[in-house]
């Protein structure tokens, strides 16, 4: 099993990540899944350990589980993905990652 992949994105790009996230893992992310991560971060924390927010992603090509925690007093989302044992979707993940930090 292959390590978490964890980094960070601007809190206003969470919705295209996990939709291209969850595009790439062959899952149908859609308004309901959408809504449903919108109320669970809301009160998320990345400074405790049990401030944060977890999606499963079950697609056709990979069972990914996306944690998602807001940094106090930024607009910065913390975001752990796992499940990421293709090293091909690993990659598209991580530039996934670094793309919704830089934007």
């Amino acid at each position: 099993m292959a390590e978490p992949l964890r980094g960070w994105i601007w809190a206003q790009n969470a919705l295209p990540f996990l939709q291209l996230l969850s595009h790439y893992a062959g899952y149908a992310f859609d308004g309901t899944d959408w809504e449903t991560v919108e109320a669970g971060i809301g009160d998320t924390d990345d400074d405790r350990a049990d401030g944060w927010y977890t999606y499963p992603l079950v697609g056709t090509r990979a069972e990914l589980e996306v944690a998602l925690a807001l940094a106090t007093g930024s607009d910065v989302l913390a975001v752990t993905v796992t499940g990421l044992d293709d090293p091909e979707l690993r990659l598209r993940a991580d530039t996934l990652i670094s793309a919704f930090a830089s934007m």
